[in-house]
């Protein structure tokens, strides 16, 4: 199956209703798909293998996503804040490509040899005209692979992770019910077109016959306008993004009414921030969505009646999974693995492991799936007795001091509880005496001193989990989907 079959489904179904842009001039699934197929054609007659997207959010996104499929191109979408270098050298990198790129950024890119370069405003005119003769249906295209996603790239040259139809066809089957959105359902989507969330909102979207409003760029005040106008009722944000939305209601006196699931990942989200907007939006589902570029997105889900339950109760161990990511997909494998591949108890900490058909565990001519089919995440975690994950990060990230394995996550939980603490970093710096140190980054609301933080931090956790070292910041790195740039910071300290 391919991830067509989930636009087709719907238009064949309920072709009428919109399917991207607001109330009074969306395009519906019929035209979308049609739009898609025209482009998909056209695309792959002009010799097209691969299908670059270069550009912000919008109807764009989701007409080159399937026309890709349609013409069985691998969809590439591509980092717009790249340095000119970088984005050139990503293009190159692909084979005979097509590239979709905004006006205003095509200069960046002119020039590149075997590229044929389609300017946005062009390419939507043409085949986003209501006007367009119907497509006919064309035969299936062989190729498998749906969309390649390059990494960040932070330790070298970005990989291409690879997904395929399949994997990404069952992650929308197994988690969406078919027309379930009710016509009047609404989604804000503002995380960018290049990273895994904002392919899975599209296939989802579609499938589940959602309308989805595209908010070009990030801003909390337009985010909260168009929420209130489009009468959103679904959304999806990075922590980061949730306390100044909370902020924008309260200058505008917006309480969003119509908003019914808010969904969240891509980074921790510190427990004061939910907490805060569980009280401002008591009619909202909040789900923490984790997952993964390689396993085709969202691999565990702490949904609304978790968060409800956790947040009301007043035992311990049920209160704490307001800081987890709930629990697996019921339609994959996961395990907790110590470094010498046994399985962890409840409570020990180790590898997250994965294995399901979503799973794609593979980059371009390179599979990183073990040979029983498990994908190792390189994320560290721990399952509770109820089976509730908790993710403390990369292992890369880990504290080594004196042998002894920290995990940054736990220090910045009990770090950000501090009234004082809007924000936190823990990372190791080099050590002569302990071969890495724990230092701690933080961005305060108000003035306290290391000593306070000190005690506050030995109050929770045994002292060697304590900061030895304190920098006091504006503000510290994140990307624009909400991860804390922990190598930049550490360079940076050290």
């Amino acid at each position: 199956m391919r991830t067509t079959l989930l636009l087709d489904l719907t238009a064949d179904s309920c072709g009428d209703r919109l399917a991207i842009g607001p109330r009074d001039a969306g395009i519906d699934f019929a035209r979308l798909r049609n739009a898609a197929r025209a482009a998909g054609k056209a695309l792959a007659e002009g010799g097209a293998k691969t299908l670059v997207f270069v550009g912000l959010n919008g109807a764009a996104m989701p007409l080159t996503l399937f026309a890709a499929g349609y013409a069985g191109l691998p969809f590439v979408p591509v980092n717009y804040r790249l340095t000119d270098p970088e984005l050139r050298r990503l293009i190159q990198r692909c084979d005979t490509p097509a590239v979709i790129i905004d006006d205003d950024m095509a200069h960046r890119i002119a020039g590149i040899d075997g590229a044929a370069i389609h300017r946005r405003s062009a390419f939507e005119a043409q085949f986003l005209d209501p006007d367009l003769p119907e497509q006919d249906v064309g035969e299936e295209p062989e190729q498998d692979i749906a969309v390649l996603l390059f990494t960040s790239g932070t330790t070298g040259d970005p990989k291409a992770a690879v997904l395929r139809h399949s994997n990404l066809v069952s992650y929308v089957m197994s988690t969406v019910e078919f027309l379930g959105a009710d016509e009047a359902e609404a989604a804000l989507v503002s995380v960018p077109p290049y990273h895994i969330a904002g392919i899975s909102a599209v296939l989802s979207a579609s499938y589940g016959g959602r309308r989805i409003v595209y908010l070009p760029q990030f801003s909390a005040d337009e985010w909260v306008a168009v929420a209130a106008r489009e009468g959103i009722t679904h959304a999806m944000v990075v922590p980061t993004m949730l306390d100044r939305i909370l902020d924008a209601m309260e200058r505008s006196g917006e309480s969003l009414p119509a908003l019914r699931a808010l969904s969240y990942g891509g980074g921790r989200m510190p427990e004061p921030t939910i907490h805060r907007a569980m009280a401002k939006l008591p009619q909202v589902d909040f789900v923490n969505a984790y997952g993964l570029t390689e396993t085709s997105s969202t691999i565990a889900l702490l949904d609304g009646a978790d968060h409800r339950a956790a947040f009301a109760s007043d035992d311990v161990a049920v209160r704490r999974r307001l800081t987890s990511v709930g629990r697996p997909l019921p339609s994959l494998e996961l395990e907790i693995r110590d470094p010498e591949g046994k399985i962890c108890p409840p409570g020990v900490s180790g590898e997250i492991h994965v294995r399901g058909e979503q799973v794609s565990g593979e980059y371009l001519h390179k599979s990183a799936l073990a040979g029983d089919g498990w994908f190792p995440t390189n994320d560290a975690g721990w399952l509770d007795d109820a089976g509730y994950l908790f993710v403390e990060g990369r292992l890369d990230d880990v504290i080594v001091r004196g042998g002894e394995n920290i995990s940054p996550g736990e220090i910045e939980d009990v770090l950000r509880s501090h009234p004082a603490v809007e924000d936190a970093a823990v990372l190791g710096l080099p050590c002569d005496k302990w071969g890495e140190k724990v230092a701690a980054a933080i961005v305060c609301r108000s003035q306290v001193d290391e000593e306070t933080l000190s005690a506050h931090v030995r109050s929770h956790l045994r002292s060697t989990k304590t900061p030895e070292a304190w920098f006091f910041r504006t503000e510290l790195p994140y990307n624009e989907t909400g991860k804390l740039l922990r190598r930049v910071l550490k360079a940076e300290l050290a």
